[in-house]
Formats: C-alpha cells, structure tokens, sequence
C-alpha cells in the first residue's frame, strides 16, 4: 500500500455465512493488507456513530481512507479496485450504466439474502458433519 493511505475499512455481517464466505474469498487476494475487516454482528465491539448496526448488518458498508462511507455495488467496487485480481471488474463496474445495473442486482439480492445464507449455512453443517459435500439423491426415470 502506499505511505500514508490507511486500508478500507470493510463492514460486514460475520452472523452471515454468505458474508463470511466472501469475506475469505477478499482476505484471500488481500496480499497487500489494503483491507481492514470489521464484523458487525459482534454486539460486544461498538460500531461508528455514522453507521448504526442494524444499519450495517442490512447491506454492505465500506470506508475509504478519506472517511467516506460506501455502501452496496459503489461498497463492492471501491474493495475490486484494491485487489489486483479484481480490478478488472471495478474496469468494467466503470462503464456508464454498470454501477446503476449492479446496484439494482443488488437491491435484488438483499431479500434473498437470508435465506441464501440458510442454505450455505446447512450446507456447510453437512460438510462438517460428514467431512463431504453430499449431492442430493438422484431420481433418474429409466
């Protein structure tokens, strides 16, 4: 990272197990430490006075290190700038247009979240369970 830039800081639901995944996926390309990650779900740690949890528990939330807030597809774009393996999408998130299309697919998925996250959560308590991912059976018509 460049001297004198501090990380993004990166609010998220640690509760979410949709959140939590992609949050490894991003520390994962993190090499350059540009992200600082800060679970929201954590009533035990105090958020911003500018970000009220309930608030940062709905959507995505991203501090850039001039103080701004960010929230959804902007939240997700200013975090695909940092990574190098990303950057290629916040390229494409700058078309005209792109960010407005992606904030909408995101207002779509907000509701879907939850139960989204009902799902990988089962899913992942199988894997745990069972040590493998278990398709579900097949009902082949002969």
């Amino acid at each position: 990272m460049p001297p004198g830039l501090s990380p993004l800081i990166v609010y998220f639901d640690g509760s979410c197990p949709l959140c939590r995944a992609e949050v490894a996926l991003y520390r994962n390309h993190d090499a350059s430490s540009q992200l600082c990650f800060f679970d929201v779900s954590d009533a035990g740690i105090p958020v911003e006075s500018d970000l009220p949890r309930a608030r940062a528990m709905g959507r995505f939330h991203v501090r850039q290190s001039d103080g701004r807030l960010l929230s959804g597809a902007a939240a997700f774009v200013s975090i695909w700038r940092v990574l190098p393996r990303w950057q290629w999408v916040a390229r494409a998130a700058s078309f005209p247009g792109m960010l407005l299309l992606l904030e909408g697919c995101y207002r779509l998925f907000l509701p879907a979240r939850p139960v989204l996250a009902r799902m990988l959560g089962k899913f992942q308590s199988t894997i745990s369970k069972t040590g493998t991912a278990r398709a579900p059976p097949r009902h082949d018509i002969s």
